[in-house]
């Protein structure tokens, strides 16, 4: 299913640039590798299909991405590309995965403000995406944490292999945070890699307990407007130290388990 883009050339070792080699993107990269790693480890990937993206830090125009071909348990920090909005790898062996190009570097593109996206088919929140109406009831406390941020992308045109259909999930975005992409699977968007990792990790979460309360056949009971908005602008308060803190278990458990992360 993975799709590979003939224009994207790797280049040697040899010929990337200095300034993509600084502690701060480094920290990137090990970063978005623990999350990976941790996606994988959570059931959260398919196969080798879905992808992860982080703006490079101090170079707006530059993303960090998976490699095609390699499952997120095989993911390590050095293993990541960095690529243009063009379509070329900027520095990494290898190329990124067709449909992870025209995504992610048209949604970095039309939307700076997505300084990571996390894209992938996680079997709840996909399965929501599957059925007719809005994905959330709002019935569930961690559903809370998405009031109010969720696009529903409605038409599914199959794969996005060319710079339209990216523009167009870009468009369909627009200032939410999370899309529930129709038919397809779920994009989350956020201003770091620590607050998109907390939303993908929360946003399965609330699909999953949402969907076991809906398989018992009974009525669910939503929040009330008012008090789904409160709990969501409170939730919202906390959520960058909260998903910094996340994202720090995460590496301390990889440490100790899959340090190799790392490398």
């Amino acid at each position: 299913m993975a799709h590979q883009m003939n224009v994207l050339q790797g280049q040697p070792a040899t010929l990337r640039n200095a300034s993509l080699e600084t502690e701060e993107i480094w920290q990137a990269r090990v970063d978005l590798a623990a999350c990976l790693r941790t996606a994988a480890r959570l059931g959260l990937e398919e196969g080798i299909c879905n992808h992860f993206s982080a703006l490079v830090p101090g170079h707006p125009d530059l993303f960090l991405v998976n490699r095609l071909g390699w499952a997120f348990q095989e993911a390590t920090a050095s293993s990541l590309l960095i690529c243009d909005f063009g379509g070329n790898v900027v520095a990494g062996d290898g190329v990124p995965e067709a449909t992870a190009f025209f995504i992610h570097a048209r949604l970095h593109k039309m939307a700076p403000r997505v300084g990571a996206a996390f894209h992938t088919h996680m079997p709840n929140a996909t399965a929501l995406s599957m059925v007719e109406g809005e994905p959330f009831i709002w019935a569930g406390q961690t559903a809370l944490k998405f009031y109010g941020r969720v696009a529903v992308d409605e038409d599914y045109n199959g794969l996005a292999l060319d710079e339209r259909e990216g523009d167009r999930i870009a468009a369909v975005l627009g200032d939410k945070d999370i899309l529930f992409m129709k038919n397809h699977g779920v994009m989350v968007c956020a201003p770091n890699i620590a607050e998109a990792w907390d939303d993908l990790y929360y946003l399965e979460r609330a699909a999953e307990v949402q969907l076991k309360a809906m398989s018992t056949g009974r009525r669910l009971v939503p929040v009330a407007a008012d008090v789904a908005a409160e709990a969501a602008r409170q939730m919202r308060e906390g959520d960058p130290e909260s998903a910094r803190m996340h994202l720090e278990s995460v590496r301390r458990v990889l440490d100790r388990q899959d340090p190799d992360y790392r490398t």
